[in-house]
């Protein structure tokens, strides 16, 4: 006996589509651009709350950064001369003068006052950094360590970078005065805010003392978040205290003292206070860029001064990104804001690598 077809599909097979209806992958590619559409529109949303948001900001980066450089630019362009007019009248005027004033500084009295200027501000960048770096370390090594009257350390390493540039510059005038402590306790006179060898030692050291405690301080928070059991870890494997510093301490902290070095690298290269204070101005030994373009600018030559402004900045950006291609832009770890702890791979002393 034959069985005839009953009009329903099998179990299991797919169900037949209805003739003019919509299929299911159909349906299925409807609803998914449905939905692109509306994260789309969400996306749209956000960026447009996003720069409303932002705008504020960027309006005031805009007034206080970008306008004064804009500024800077054109007068760097302009040379204000004195002329005489048609009544033999002296008239103050402006007019343009291209990339005259760049070339001046690299030519002439004016260019050997520049050139100058600029090794002395290379050279106390270099010297002061250094310093810096080695002192803010070791402070922060002390600092980290539990001892007696620990917070009373902590406070008065920290009191010189507390007290403003300026008033710090001028203690140490006052130390380095024809009798002041400094000749004291040397038992001799040195001329130390005078124009020589002496005036530039003066100045490394008031900024060493005024700085060092800011690189201690980053540096001793890029130390308080290293895991006590890789220390532990090492000292099992045998590891000294030598050697766990360049193995584990130096590694993990290198962020926080990139980013130490980096802030006092970029401060240093625009000092100004330091020297002006401490020595005064228009002594060659001391002069820097910064304290250059002030004079230009105080003796009404506003083109030249804005010129040496501009080659200090573009010197900046510069030294910036050499620094950090050099030592590297990951300032922050792979994987997290905090140091991975590492694996004992190495083999310290008499202890075996596991």
């Amino acid at each position: 006996m034959s069985h005839t077809s009953t009009g329903h599909a099998p179990a299991g097979s797919p169900p037949a589509a209805s003739p003019g209806g919509p299929t299911p992958t159909g349906r299925g590619r409807s609803g998914k651009g449905r939905s692109g559409r509306g994260r789309s529109r969400r996306a749209d949303g956000q960026g447009r709350l996003a720069a409303a948001l932002l705008s504020p900001t960027l309006a005031v980066l805009g007034v206080v950064i970008a306008f004064p450089i804009a500024v800077a630019v054109w007068d760097s362009l302009h040379t204000t001369s004195e002329e005489l007019d048609a009544d033999g009248l002296v008239v103050e005027g402006t007019r343009f003068s291209g990339v005259r004033n760049y070339a001046d500084l690299f030519r002439g009295e004016t260019g050997d006052r520049f050139l100058n200027a600029l090794w002395n501000t290379s050279f106390f960048t270099v010297t002061t950094v250094v310093l810096e770096t080695i002192l803010g370390l070791g402070m922060a090594l002390l600092m980290h360590r539990a001892f007696r009257g620990r917070a009373l350390f902590r406070a008065s390493v920290l009191v010189p970078w507390a007290i403003p540039t300026a008033i710090s510059a001028l203690l140490w005038r006052w130390i380095f005065s024809a009798d002041g402590v400094a000749n004291a306790v040397l038992g001799r006179e040195v001329l130390w805010t005078a124009d020589g060898a002496a005036a530039k030692y003066a100045v490394i050291l008031a900024d060493t003392w005024k700085t060092a405690p800011f690189v201690a301080l980053l540096v001793l928070a890029g130390l308080q978040i290293i895991p006590q059991e890789v220390y532990e870890a090492a000292r099992v494997d045998g590891a000294n205290a030598w050697q766990r510093f360049w193995s584990i301490t130096l590694p993990m902290v290198k962020p926080a003292l990139l980013v130490a070095v980096m802030f006092r690298m970029l401060d240093s290269l625009r000092m100004f206070d330091v020297p002006q204070v401490l020595i005064g101005t228009r002594k060659p030994s001391v002069e820097t860029l910064s304290q250059l373009a002030w004079d230009e600018a105080m003796n009404l030559r506003f083109g030249p001064a804005a010129a040496s402004a501009i080659a200090l900045f573009l010197y900046i950006i510069l030294a910036a990104y050499v620094f950090v291609r050099l030592l590297g832009a990951d300032f922050v770890p792979r994987g997290g804001t905090t140091p991975h702890t590492p694996r004992r791979t190495a083999r310290f002393g008499r202890g075996t690598a596991k």
